[in-house]
This record gives C-alpha cells, structure tokens and sequence, in this order.
C-alpha cells in the first residue's frame, strides 16, 4: 500500500510539471564527452533543450550532409553507402541528449529525421505493399468463420453420445 502511495506521488509529481519535462537548470550526465557540451551550452547561457537543437544542427547534422555531399546523389538509395553517416547521425543526437539527460527520441530529433528523409530518400524507389485480391482476402476470411460451426457441432456431438475419449 505504501509503495503505491508513494508511486501515486511520483507520478502526480509528473504530471504537475508545468513544463512538462523542460528544464531552465542544467543538468549534465557525468560523462568525459558531456563536459564539453555542458561547458558550452553554460557559457553561452543556454537552455538544455535549446543547446540540444543547436549541438544537433552544428554537429550531427552538419556532419551528416557533408557525408552525404561527398556521395554521389545516385548512392543515396543504397543502404551499404548510407548506413554509417546515417548511423554516425543517429548515435549523436543520442548521445547528445544523453548528455544533457534529455528523453531520446524526441520531438526534434523525430522532425531532424524527416527533413533528411525528404531531403535526401524521397526519390528512393520503395517496394509499395498493395493488398492481396478480394478473392484471397475472402477466403483468409471464411476458412476460420466456417470452421468454427464444424467444430461446435463436433464438441456437441462428441458430448451427446457419452463418449468423454479424446
């Protein structure tokens, strides 16, 4: 009961939170590859979230399309030859938001995601699934609403005679 109660604070304590999770005090991981970030963000007198969106624009982003830019636009659909900047970006913005004890991922870095995928793969050709036809589709359907009455009658009859055998 007790540790429900205190539970029940917790998450009260959460939902209160009129800034719903922002911070105007810095907070920084105790990290060798935070302290940099932090004395950065304290020096120029940031917000988290904002020094966030502003070390993900200037590093991982711009890291990102210069990785792109030195790839011919041709290889931008191929997996092998994207996966380690796209994977480069990925790992920074997390490790950034790590950092600054941010939730990852987030609203910005979901939007950061978008905008490469539109800028970048939007030309990519994608295998589009379609639905199967209605002839098929009708038949996945029926086979089990058909079965179900064989196998009623079945359980009825095997009760019905007295015969309790599997």
């Amino acid at each position: 009961m007790r540790a429900s109660l205190s539970f029940f604070g917790v998450f009260l304590s959460f939902l209160c939170d009129p800034g719903h999770g922002e911070r105007d005090t810095f907070e920084c991981a105790n990290k060798n590859v935070c302290d940099t970030y932090c004395s950065f963000c304290v020096d120029y007198s940031f917000r988290p979230q904002e020094c966030y969106e502003f070390l993900v624009i200037q590093s991982c982003q711009s890291s990102f399309q210069m990785a792109m830019d030195d790839m011919n636009s041709t290889d931008w659909c191929s997996l092998e030859k994207v996966k380690s900047a796209y994977n480069n970006f990925t790992l920074c913005t997390e490790s950034i938001a790590d950092c600054f004890l941010l939730p990852w991922p987030n609203r910005f870095v979901e939007d950061r995601f978008v905008d490469i995928h539109a800028t970048y793969f939007q030309e990519c050709p994608t295998e589009a699934l379609r639905d199967p036809p209605p002839k098929i589709v009708l038949a996945l359907v029926m086979t089990p609403i058909c079965l179900i009455p064989v196998m009623v009658v079945l359980v009825v009859l095997k009760t019905k005679n007295g015969d309790m055998r599997a």
